[in-house]
């Protein structure tokens, strides 16, 4: 391997591997594997040589020099980018700040790891015998700043002494090379157990040195984790199909929903599935060249006809004798909802065993806000702008779901990030299923809601309390009646129109959604009134919810 740098030949295969240790990255944080070190993962292509291009090409895109410097090639030819490439990637200096974890604070619920969209946030948990034999490994000098980072928490420590085994030890751990320092971790976690502080080369040191400690201590001790519990799956190295170095925005609504539906996938089917991606903002931030977070094969397809594509390798695997190999069809609102519709129509209508997972932002995200048929009634966008005449969107919002629910023996879900037992319940029951399937997923979209980087979670939380967004499961298994077959369980007060603030007693209702996010903002006077408009969208809202309750036979 080589190639001319900066008009000078250098041989490649003499430099440090980009899976290990290397200038500007000398504890080799941005390598290949999540919880512990990985090889490159090889695959066998007469038009492909993974070594090579991680190597090569990616070594020229993380050093500067690539794009300028690196010839055509056959993978590019082919549009081909090896598995897991973006492992490779740092974002080290992106951000002013990272997250410091305070283990004393710590009671071990895995929020912060389920919901980082970026895999920068990491758990791992280990039996105090068998920790002090691998701390072993770790530079004396080093040793108790290390030991100090491990908390003793009653879910782990307590609990495993109750099951006759030594405490579990548990640690977060922060990959410097992936954090984007959105802070939604921070926000997340209601224990005080992580804080925001400024990068200095102290700070960065440390967590630089720590994450190499934290893959240097091998992986998680299986007794600790209990596969009842769905947010402990992320303590296992093979639920971490969708790593870090994907491009998306800090704090990304979408990149958690990716993550948490590729860890529940392969908690059941390891990395023997695929993904079919409709042209959107998931196939921009996890597609640009050379960088790619999934560690399972994918493809791209065009934004109108994922399902379709879907179909054709759905058949091709069944005649390949691939039937129990699961096949994710991933796309977003304009994809699924708008142009993508009647190719999802037909899908579903063919019964195939394909599942649908849909990003919903209520937005044309990647291509600057425009307005989709998943948009709310009054949501500024580009193409539904607020003015003098108009305020924003008229039409109402179409309930994909309701409408997914009337193709004949389909399995239809609608679930947040934020609701995480729920979500993996949605995504398990679509993917126990013999049928088609799909989940459609609230994703904040933090640039076109208007909304803070560390919000996420937040927003979808209260998308769900204030009837914008209502859980959902229709499960046709259930029964011969619609009521038998939907579940409205998780909302808040599912028998009432609104849920009511613990603490106030207040009804949360649309208006009060729309007073957090930029895109509603126009809707309020100086006094804080809502707009005729955003009073018409309260009572859609509401009319909506009363029919998923008549539905489910709950009024």
């Amino acid at each position: 391997m080589s190639a001319t740098i900066d008009g000078v030949f250098r041989d490649i295969g003499k430099l440090p591997s980009m899976n290990g240790p290397k200038p500007g990255d000398p504890f080799g944080n941005s390598t290949y594997g999540t919880l512990v070190d990985r090889p490159y993962k090889l695959v066998h292509l007469p038009v492909l040589d993974v070594v090579d291009f991680n190597e090569r090409i990616v070594r020229g895109y993380e050093e500067g020099w690539g794009e300028e410097e690196l010839p055509a090639d056959l993978s590019v030819a082919r549009s081909l980018i090896p598995a897991g490439t973006a492992n490779l990637r740092d974002f080290s200096n992106i951000a002013p700040e990272i997250p410091e974890y305070i283990p004393q604070n710590c009671t071990g619920c895995m929020e912060c790891v389920t919901e980082c969209p970026d895999t920068a946030i990491l758990g791992k948990v280990i039996g105090e015998d068998e920790f002090e034999r691998r701390l072993q490994a770790i530079p004396e000098e080093d040793r108790e700043m290390f030991r100090q980072q491990w908390a003793k928490t009653k879910k782990y420590y307590e609990g495993g002494k109750k099951k006759g085994l030594p405490g579990g030890l548990f640690q977060i751990i922060i990959d410097p090379s992936k954090c984007k320092g959105c802070a939604e971790c921070v926000t997340i976690c209601d224990d005080g157990a992580l804080k925001m502080v400024q990068k200095t080369d102290e700070v960065m040191l440390k967590a630089r040195k720590s994450h190499r400690y934290f893959k240097n201590m091998g992986p998680s001790d299986n007794r600790y984790i209990s596969d009842n519990l769905l947010v402990d799956m992320m303590l296992k190295e093979e639920t971490h199909i969708y790593v870090g170095g994907a491009g998306s925005c800090a704090g990304c609504g979408e990149g958690t929903a990716l993550r948490m539906l590729c860890a529940a996938t392969a908690s059941k089917y390891g990395d023997q599935w695929g993904i079919v991606a409709a042209t959107g903002c998931n196939t921009v931030y996890t597609s640009t060249y050379p960088y790619n977070p999934y560690l399972v094969p994918w493809t791209n397809s065009l934004f109108e006809n994922a399902p379709a594509y879907a179909i054709g390798i759905r058949m091709r695997w069944d005649q390949m004798g691939w039937r129990d190999k699961p096949l994710w069809c991933i796309g977003g609102d304009g994809a699924m909802f708008d142009i993508g519709f009647q190719s999802l129509s037909r899908m579903l209508a063919s019964g195939m065993n394909i599942k649908v997972f849909v990003l919903d932002t209520q937005v044309y995200s990647n291509t600057g806000g425009q307005a989709s048929t998943s948009s709310y009634l009054g949501q500024n966008t580009k193409m539904s702008v607020h003015g003098k005449v108009l305020g924003g969107k008229q039409e109402r919002r179409k309930e994909i779901a309701q409408i997914c629910m009337m193709h004949p023996n389909t399995y239809v879900a609608q679930t947040t990030c934020a609701h995480y037992n729920h979500f993996y319940k949605s995504v398990l029951g679509a993917l126990e299923y013999e049928g088609p399937a799909i989940v459609i997923c609230y994703t904040t979209c933090q640039p076109e809601h208007g909304v803070a980087d560390n919000m996420a979670a937040h927003q979808a939380r209260l998308a769900v309390d204030s009837r914008a967004f209502p859980l959902l499961i229709y499960d046709p298994r259930k029964g011969e009646r619609i009521r038998e077959r939907l579940s409205l369980q998780g909302n808040p007060a599912p028998k009432e129109d609104w849920y009511r603030h613990p603490k106030t007693g207040q009804p949360i209702t649309f208006i009060d959604f729309a007073r957090t996010e930029g895109r509603f903002a126009k809707h309020f006077d100086k006094d804080g009134n809502p707009s005729p408009t955003l009073l018409a969208a309260n009572q859609e809202r509401l009319e909506n919810w009363r029919l998923l309750q008549e539905l489910a036979g709950l009024r």
